[in-house]
């Protein structure tokens, strides 16, 4: 379990691909502190497994699957990625509730910086656009952001210049491939009504 705030923007040093294994290693920082063989470490918001330590490099092992479904698939040695370990049980919850469980990706629609006020615009599809609402939570490559505004086949949000400096997100340009995970409450609660209330949703 993990909340959505970043903890350290790692530079990948290298991805290895083996058969449908890629070994993904990145110089983690501050975030391979306490970190252990087997953890959970959320990466651009994608629950991997670490498999090995040398120093403050991680290393993890992506499936197909995963590269195939998730914004990881696209990323390239040099590149930078969210890491967030996980969440201890006598810990803050400062974010929201996140699984790491990606749900789907969008694309980046529009980046567009007016000063201060900087907003992110991602295209996804409807079997996500249904769980978002205004004000809710989304989770854009790992970071818990607040949804600003909805439409049929959109999102944005706004990006304060701390989010911008703390990850990755500044990086991001129209027609980036973004990792998304909605809030896992408002899936439940679109669950039971579907349930309760056929056609409801």
């Amino acid at each position: 379990m993990f909340t959505g705030i970043v903890e350290a923007v790692a530079p990948i040093v290298s991805l290895d691909g083996q058969g449908d294994v890629t070994r993904v290693v990145v110089e983690a920082g501050v975030a391979s502190g306490g970190v252990g063989i087997g953890d959970s470490v959320a990466v651009n918001g994608c629950c991997l497994t670490v498999t090995e330590i040398a120093g403050e490099r991680l290393t993890f092992e992506a499936v197909k699957e995963t590269l195939e479904k998730t914004s990881l698939g696209d990323q390239r040695e040099g590149g930078r990625v969210n890491l967030e370990r996980a969440m201890r049980a006598d810990g803050r919850l400062d974010g929201h509730i996140v699984q790491g469980h990606v749900d789907g990706t969008g694309r980046v629609r529009a980046f567009e910086r007016r000063g201060d006020d900087v907003r992110l615009e991602v295209e996804c599809g409807t079997e996500l656009v249904r769980f978002l609402v205004e004000k809710g939570s989304i989770t854009i490559d790992g970071v818990s952001l607040t949804v600003v505004n909805v439409t049929d086949d959109a999102f944005d949000v706004a990006l304060i210049p701390h989010t911008l400096a703390e990850t990755n997100l500044g990086d991001r340009s129209p027609g980036d491939r973004v990792n998304l995970e909605v809030d896992v409450l408002g899936k439940y609660v679109v669950r039971y009504l579907e349930r309760v209330r056929p056609g409801a949703s």
